[in-house]
Parts: C-alpha cells; sequence; structure tokens
C-alpha cells in the first residue's frame, strides 16, 4: 500500500499485520521447518485434486476482481459510520458493528478508495495514526455513503495476531485478507515475506477447524475434508529455480516453502489471493502496477505448472498457543 502525507505521496508501507516488526501475528511465523501431519499425503492429495478438477488444472492468482482492494487513510480523513446492508437476511443488525466492538463505526475511508470490482467487494483500510485496521465485505458506496453485508476492525493493528474478534472480518475463517494477499510491490520484488491466503472449493464443514481459523463457511460433511485454517506449505526440498514458473509464481512459491498456505475461505476454485493495486491506480500516476508485472500473462495463467502435489501439510491446530 502507499502512504499519503501532507507534502504528497510517499514509498510503499508493509501491511502492518505482516511487518517483520509484528513478532505476533500468524501470517509471519516461519514453517520452513514445521513438522509434518500424518494425514500429509491424504490432505494434498485432496487440494491438488481440487486444483486438477477446475478450471483446465490450474489454480487462480486472484488480482483483477476477487482479491481486496487496500487503501491507507491519512490521519485527516474524515471518520464515518459504514451502513449495514442485511444482504445475507440475518434479519437485524448483529452485535458489535456499532455496540461493543464497532467493527462499522467510525471508519476513515480516503474520498477516492473503491473496492475490489468483482461480487465480493472486499475493501481493506488500514490507518497508520491510529494503528486501526479494516475490512468490509461487499462493500459499497452510493449516494448516502458505505455500506458492507460483513467486515471488521483490528486494533493495534501493528502488534495484531492477525485476526478479528467477535466472528468479525471479510474472510470465512474470520482471518484478515489483506495479510495473506500478494501485494503488486512484492510481486515486483520477488518477496513475499508472509503466509498466504488460500480459497478452495471443498472445506469441512463446522465444527471443523484448524487453528488460526476463528470461523468457517465450510460445507463439506466428510470429517476428513481440508478444514478452515488448514496450513500447507511447499516442500522444502523442491528447487523452485528448476520449475520454469511464471515470475509472480516463484515468488508465491518461495513463500509457500517459508512461511506456507492458510486456507482462509471458501471459493468456486483453488486461488491465491492478491491486492488489485487500485490504490495505485488512484493515485499520481494512475498507472495499473499488475499491467507491467504480469506482462501480458493472463491472470488465470499465472499459476500454471505450480507444484500443488509437491504441498506438505503441517499437523491440525500447528502453531496454537498452550492454554
Amino acid at each position: 500500500m502507499v502512504v499519503a502525507s501532507s507534502e504528497g505521496w510517499s514509498r510503499p508501507s508493509p501491511n502492518p499485520l505482516t511487518a517483520p516488526t509484528n513478532s505476533a501475528s500468524v501470517w509471519r511465523e516461519d514453517v520452513f521447518e514445521a513438522s509434518v501431519s500424518e494425514r500429509s499425503e491424504e490432505l494434498v492429495d485432496d487440494l491438488a485434486q481440487q486444483v486438477e478438477d477446475r478450471y483446465g488444472g490450474v489454480a487462480a492468482f486472484n488480482v483483477n476482481r476477487y482479491g481486496t482492494s487496500t487503501w491507507t487513510a491519512p490521519w485527516w480523513v474524515a471518520r464515518e459510520d459504514v451502513a449495514f446492508d442485511d444482504c445475507q437476511d440475518r434479519g437485524d443488525v448483529p452485535e458489535g458493528v456499532y455496540d461493543g466492538l464497532e467493527h462499522f463505526a467510525e471508519v476513515p475511508i480516503p474520498a477516492l478508495a473503491v473496492p475490489s470490482p468483482g461480487s465480493d467487494g472486499q475493501l481493506t483500510v488500514y490507518s497508520p495514526s491510529s494503528d486501526q485496521l479494516w475490512e468490509f465485505w461487499k462493500a459499497r458506496r452510493d449516494e448516502d455513503g458505505w455500506s458492507a453485508c460483513w467486515g471488521g476492525r483490528i486494533d493495534d493493528a501493528s502488534t495484531s495476531e492477525g485476526w478479528f474478534d467477535g466472528a468479525a472480518g471479510a474472510s470465512a475463517a474470520g482471518l484478515a485478507v489483506s495479510a495473506g494477499a500478494v501485494t503488486a510491490d512484492e510481486a515486483r520484488s520477488g518477496d513475499v515475506a508472509h503466509a498466504l491466503s488460500l480459497a478452495i472449493p471443498d472445506v469441512a464443514e463446522a465444527p471443523q477447524l484448524s487453528w488460526p481459523a476463528q470461523r468457517t463457511d465450510g460445507r463439506d460433511p466428510d470429517d476428513e475434508a481440508i478444514p478452515m485454517g488448514q496450513r500447507f506449505r511447499l516442500d522444502p526440498d523442491v528447487d523452485v529455480d528448476s520449475l520454469d514458473l511464471h515470475p509472480v509464481a516463484e515468488a508465491v512459491a518461495v513463500a509457500a516453502q517459508r512461511y506456507g498456505f492458510i486456507v482462509t475461505d471458501s471459493s468456486g476454485a483453488v486461488s491465491v489471493s492478491a491486492d488489485t493495486g487500485q490504490e495505485a491506480v488512484s493515485g499520481p500516476d494512475e498507472v495499473d502496477p499488475w499491467r507491467e508485472i504480469l506482462d501480458g500473462t493472463p491472470s488465470y495463467a499465472v499459476l500454471e505448472d505450480f507444484p500443488w502435489d509437491r504441498l506438505e501439510a503441517l499437523p491440525r491446530d500447528w502453531g496454537q498457543p498452550e492454554g
């Protein structure tokens, strides 16, 4: 994301949930030498088959429509309440939206902000001055202001574990979407120093969960199905340089060896999340960073030949603190 100041635009800043200084974040945990689940082969076979069965056997790199749109709010941005849109027919305003945790209250959304253009309409806002991060699902702005179907706020984001309290947030797992998304700056540099959000079609139904997931929308009744929050990593013995991947996929592979994937959502296809880069498009240069980075490769082809069958599954609840 790009930080705006009274003097203009300055250099990119890291997501506070994945910054090297945030030692508490589950997104920064190194899994390179982690133990492997006794069910690893079974879980990896399941995941690889989910990739193989859809869209020509190539997982999606969700950057154009179904990523998240991340915006940085300077201190002077006016705060406003985001209206609750009951698109899921809950019947009333859920606890914590405007009372208690007040997830939808006093949000500093920049004037140029737009959500991701896909049907998820995801929007992320970070306020460095208050160290607060908001994420909204199905966000939209009309003449009456902003509204969203769901979302949440993380306080003290730079020291946060990386999830939302009170069953809030924009992902089905309650984990921060933006923390696991590949940004344009990361893709350009080839350095993705955090775990990656992974959405898959077949997720185990509740109560099956793996920490750090806080909740699930999984519908697969099979007790052996992949649970929300499951961590995978690329086998550390894989020589990434020899795979002949797209440069962005190579960066994903290197991150997958060091930090791994975390299953955060159910989806129509296996997909890796990215930030849409719309803040840069609205900046002074008005340039889509992904156009240059992908260099003519369609986003749906970025992960072609990614070695999903060489992943390893970590034990359920890996990394969960005791007690």
